[in-house]
């Protein structure tokens, strides 16, 4: 991030108790972003699925052979904090999970926020399989709905002859989705990234560099 901030204009800054103090420090209120149509071009990026182990640092030296590139990472991808906006390692997500949900928990019964986050719904679904008989070929719609009417989904299981002559299978069932596995899947959602090719790396960074000499 050092060297990110490097091509930062500076400003002059003097302590409120010592006004004849004047540093020289960088202006971090400044700011850089790329337009979302070179974001949206698929000819200069490629799709990166996001490893346990991985940080934008670690992505970084991988594709483009310096951590201090990671920001080019960071943006792409529209992440402004790092910390929560990356997907979290498992230990460190259920330490985040039971946080988030201790108070909901009843801790006086030893209940805890993970325990909780398991035990509880966060919402409901209807969901509609369509199975083409003679391959085994089949689809699935999955509807989320509120609770009175997941109730009264009733499950059921029979076929139909379609024009063409195809049968298919349909069977409409319900299922739910607890606190924590919905924490689950959202982290889920935030592996699959753009990575920007490294050939347009340091175009980037001489374009970032343009932005804030002239």
């Amino acid at each position: 991030m050092a060297k990110y901030f490097s091509k930062f204009p500076k400003a002059y800054y003097s302590l409120e108790n010592t006004p004849y103090s004047i540093d020289v420090v960088t202006n971090i209120i400044s700011r850089f972003s790329l337009e979302q149509s070179f974001k949206e071009n698929t000819s200069i990026y490629e799709k990166y699925s996001v490893q346990e182990s991985d940080t934008p640092e670690i992505i970084a030296s991988k594709i483009y052979d310096s951590p201090e590139r990671h920001w080019i990472v960071l943006m792409m991808n529209d992440i402004v904090d790092a910390q929560y906006d990356w997907p979290l390692e498992y230990r460190t997500l259920t330490t985040f999970i039971n946080d988030k949900y201790t108070a909901n928990a009843n801790t006086a019964a030893g209940q805890t926020g993970l325990m909780w986050a398991q035990e509880n719904t966060h919402s409901y679904y209807s969901v509609e399989k369509r199975t083409t008989i003679r391959t085994g070929d089949y689809s699935e719609k999955k509807v989320r709905v509120d609770a009175n009417t997941y109730a009264n989904v009733v499950t059921t299981s029979s076929n139909k002859t379609l024009n063409d002559g195809n049968e298919i299978r349909i069977d409409i069932s319900k299922e739910t989705k607890s606190y924590y596995d919905y924490e689950i899947d959202e982290n889920e959602s935030k592996r699959q990234i753009k990575i920007l090719k490294p050939g347009f790396a340091y175009a980037l960074e001489q374009e970032l560099k343009a932005v804030f000499t002239t």
